[in-house]
């Protein structure tokens, strides 16, 4: 079954980076969603190919996605896509965008993908197996301390006030913080590049493709307070490289 979905899930890339590649840097009409989230032609078609090729191939399975809403959502497996992860950096000629492709089973993610079109690097993430890189089995650092982490983020504006001053007390223990990065945060820290990564705001479809990368590489990656995360939650994320780390960052954001 893997080997299939891994299957799928290569065809529908190879599709979707040549769409972005036809798009990026080019002088496209952007939009404001609900949300005043920006969306794109791309993002638009980018999804909708991803998702044929999966009705094609799996047509009794459940997809959602972020451009497209919901198909079909009592199945027992669901395709979650975020055609384009980072539109505000795509749109800028930014090259760290991604797409992400997650598959659940029983709402349970059992694999993700973040590809990065522009940089020629992907992630692959199945749960109870190694994550790799390029091909390549690719591990977290061990860091275990905030005074030795890099933290990104990929802006202070997805917290509210109370959790910004959160962030920022955290942003004050660890070694270096930077922001920016989007959906790659999360391949560099599965890669060991980085150490730790806490973003808000964020919804189902930006995080399914991301905990099989993450925890496939060594890594912890729950809410705020610890929780696995799933539909519903209140979009607060904590990424780290080790355990201990993990839980030094939720003391921080739990102080009162």
């Amino acid at each position: 079954m893997k080997k299939l979905f891994l299957s799928t899930i290569e065809d529908a890339l190879k599709q979707s980076r040549a769409t972005i590649k036809g798009y990026y840097r080019q002088r496209i009409i952007v939009e404001s969603k609900a949300d005043a989230s920006p969306v794109t032609e791309a993002d638009r078609k980018v999804e909708s190919q991803i998702r044929h090729i999966i009705s094609q191939r799996h047509p009794d399975h459940s997809i959602i996605g972020e451009e497209h809403g919901t198909h079909h959502n009592l199945a027992d497996y669901t395709w979650v896509i975020d055609p384009i992860d980072g539109t505000k950096s795509f749109i800028s000629g930014m090259p760290t965008f991604g797409t992400l492709i997650g598959i659940t089973h029983h709402q349970q993610p059992k694999i993700g993908v973040i590809d990065m079109p522009m940089l020629d690097e992907r992630w692959i993430g199945t749960i109870d197996e190694n994550t790799t890189f390029n091909g390549e089995i690719c591990t977290t650092s061990n860091v275990q301390q905030l005074v030795q982490a890099t933290l990104y983020c990929t802006e202070p504006s997805m917290f509210n006030a109370t959790q910004l001053d959160k962030f920022e007390q955290l942003s004050d223990s660890v070694y270096l913080h930077r922001f920016g990065g989007d959906c790659y945060n999360y391949g560099l820290l599965a890669s060991g590049q980085i150490d730790l990564v806490v973003e808000g705001s964020l919804h189902y479809y930006d995080i399914m493709a991301l905990i099989p990368v993450i925890e496939g590489a060594g890594g912890v990656i729950t809410d705020w307070q610890g929780e696995k995360l799933q539909d519903g939650w209140d979009g607060l994320v904590v990424a780290a490289a080790t355990p201990e780390l993990h839980q030094a960052a939720l003391d921080v954001l739990n102080e009162f």
